[in-house]
């Protein structure tokens, strides 16, 4: 693989990585509020009894769920991609 081609994936691969680190840490906000919203959900549950308060907490619970799934596979992805970026890193110093 030619010098030019490795440089211009691992700029490829750098500006995809910025892109999933920034929605990374999104999504950790995110996951942050709903585990927050799915936690209060729980004690309301707790303390009214009722049955549309625990209806409540199994919905904020899902959405809690789903963000902690989709943080999950975007720490995967920027994994991949610094994995991606050092094996280009690697290619570009062999072959200098």
């Amino acid at each position: 693989m030619g010098r030019a081609l490795i440089e211009r994936r691992l700029r490829d691969v750098t500006d995809r990585r910025k892109a999933v680190e920034r929605d990374l840490a999104v999504a950790a906000e995110q996951l942050q509020h709903l585990a927050e919203e799915a936690d209060e959900a729980r004690l309301r549950a707790l303390v009214s009894e009722t049955p549309i308060a625990q209806q409540e907490h199994r919905e904020a619970e899902r959405h809690a769920d789903a963000m902690r799934r989709h943080h999950a596979d975007l720490a995967e992805q920027l994994a991949q991609l610094e994995q991606a970026q050092d094996d280009l890193l690697d290619r570009l110093v062999a072959a200098t």
